[in-house]
C-alpha cells in the first residue's frame, strides 16, 4: 500500500500545483485531487496537502515537497 497524499483544487491553483507536479514524479505515492478537502480556512491561507488523512502545510511549493516527504518520514505506514 502507498502513502495517499491528496489535493484541493483551490490550493493547486494558490501554487501547491507544482508541488503536486514533483510529488506525481514519485511511483511509491498516490496522488489524488480533489475539487474541495473542507478545509477552506487553511485552504485560503497556506499551502497544504493531506498525507495519510494528515495535514502536513508548506510556505511555498518546495517547502511542501519536503514537508510531505518528512511527515512519511517520521509517520511510516506500517
Amino acid at each position: 500500500m502507498r502513502p495517499i497524499i491528496e489535493f484541493c483544487l483551490s490550493n493547486l491553483a494558490s501554487g501547491s500545483q507544482k508541488a503536486m507536479e514533483e510529488l506525481e514524479k514519485d511511483p511509491n505515492l498516490d496522488i489524488i485531487e480533489y475539487g474541495c478537502l473542507g478545509n477552506c480556512a487553511q485552504c485560503a491561507m497556506t499551502m497544504y496537502a493531506l498525507v495519510n488523512g494528515e495535514v502536513v502545510e508548506g510556505d511555498d511549493a518546495q517547502e511542501l515537497v519536503s514537508n510531505i516527504y518528512q511527515h512519511l518520514e517520521e509517520n511510516p505506514m506500517f
